[in-house]
């Protein structure tokens, strides 16, 4: 990944963690979807839509756009993610060229009254930089629409070590009862998964690495705690703020949510190993921003009686829309995710039996009821895409003797 400040990394994770206290279960997101939007916006804000767009962000507003750069240049450097900018105005707006000038928008258009035209314009650019996971823009444009300024975020990776496919009942919890598409792989890296305490409760961390320096971390908390309280956990383990004892380090017992460290009958001597099952899934979400315009620093800004884009155009501009549309896909052999994001300013104002002669030691890790996940740069620890699943894929049905389940 190019050079990012870890002062920026933790302010995109900042957000990531303040949004996950506010979003409803079954969910995906992207904060380096919103964060550099937000961050050019600040560059060309006055009055108080500059004030809180800069705390929202955690970053004076004449440093925003800078950062924004920093930030979009590293994250076209990242292995297996595709990210890029686009920016449309209306023929009948004129920007001012230094703030122009300022955003590096790899896509740059203009739209007039025909918004047919221009919407399916703006929808298959959506699709072209996710790559059809996303398959139109997340805002439609409205008569009133003056400017799209949108990201879009694609990403991949292929595991290491892939997982075997077995389905999943779980005895207890929200899923039982349900016959999932589980996956299941064991291996010699116990300290792959851990756990750690919180105020809210421990939580269990898991790292399934990806090939191309993309990891994808799944976080587990204790049955009482909420979503938004695991995420943030969950944050805080990836950027090691939160101390995480390695699976070798336990002890034996049940120590911590869905971990265990126990022996199992061996036919040769093991050493310490780990055996993992969880889910396959599918998770996708639409989000209004402006349903959360305190978080984002979008309170001011959507007053439409007033101007709050000086520094974008002398012509006064408002957030008329704001929005993102995510997926994320988890399956044996790897993860996809991708997000589009657009703010659109208008006018303000039984097997068989074996001898077993040894036992040996395994760190036993299952995710069998709803838990947290986190696509992540391993270099720089910056959070791509995060989510919670609660609704995962249910064993493929066989539609004909010898059928195949369906792979990622």
């Amino acid at each position: 990944m190019s050079k990012v400040s870890a002062e920026t990394v933790r302010r995109v994770n900042g957000l990531t963690a303040r949004w996950a206290q506010a979003l409803p279960e079954g969910t995906v997101y992207s904060a380096p979807g919103v964060w550099p939007l937000l961050a050019f916006l600040a560059d060309g804000a006055a009055g108080p839509a500059r004030t809180e767009l800069a705390a929202a962000l955690g970053v004076p507003a004449e440093q925003a756009a800078g950062a924004a750069r920093e930030l979009l240049a590293a994250l076209a450097a990242v292995s297996g993610l595709d990210a890029a900018l686009g920016l449309w105005t209306h023929e009948g707006l004129t920007l001012r060229e230094e703030w122009r000038a300022g955003v590096p928008a790899g896509t740059y258009g203009v739209f007039g009254d025909d918004l047919v035209t221009a919407q399916e314009r703006l929808d298959a650019w959506a699709a072209e930089r996710t790559g059809g996971l996303v398959e139109r823009m997340p805002v439609a444009l409205t008569r009133d629409a003056r400017m799209v300024l949108a990201s879009a975020l694609a990403l991949h990776t292929t595991w290491r070590q892939p997982f075997d496919e077995r389905p999943l009942r779980p005895d207890t919890g929200p899923w039982q009862g349900r016959t999932l598409r589980g996956l299941h792989r064991r291996g010699p890296r116990p300290d792959r998964v851990g756990v750690t305490g919180t105020p809210d409760g421990y939580v269990t961390a898991l790292t399934v690495p990806g090939d191309n320096g993309i990891d994808v971390h799944l976080v587990l908390g204790e049955e009482h705690m909420t979503p938004g309280q695991v995420l943030a956990a969950g944050v805080g383990i990836v950027e090691r703020t939160l101390a995480l004892t390695g699976g070798g380090a336990l002890p034996h017992g049940h120590v911590g949510p869905g971990l265990w460290v126990e022996q199992q009958p061996a036919m040769a001597p093991q050493p310490l190993s780990l055996d993992v099952r969880t889910v396959a899934y599918e998770v996708r979400a639409d989000h209004d921003l402006l349903a959360l315009a305190p978080l984002f620093g979008l309170t001011a800004a959507t007053d439409a009686r007033h101007a709050h884009f000086p520094g974008i155009s002398g012509y006064p501009l408002a957030i008329g829309a704001a929005q993102q549309s995510a997926l994320a896909r988890f399956g044996p052999l790897g993860f996809r995710a991708a997000a589009v994001t657009a703010v659109v300013t208008a006018p303000g104002g039984a097997p068989p039996q074996v001898r077993y002669d040894y036992e040996s030691t395994v760190v036993r890790a299952v995710f069998d009821r709803p838990f947290g996940f986190f696509a992540v740069d391993r270099e720089s620890r910056l959070v791509l895409v995060a989510g919670w699943v609660t609704d995962p894929a249910p064993e493929p049905v066989m539609s004909f003797p010898g059928a195949v389940p369906p792979g990622l």
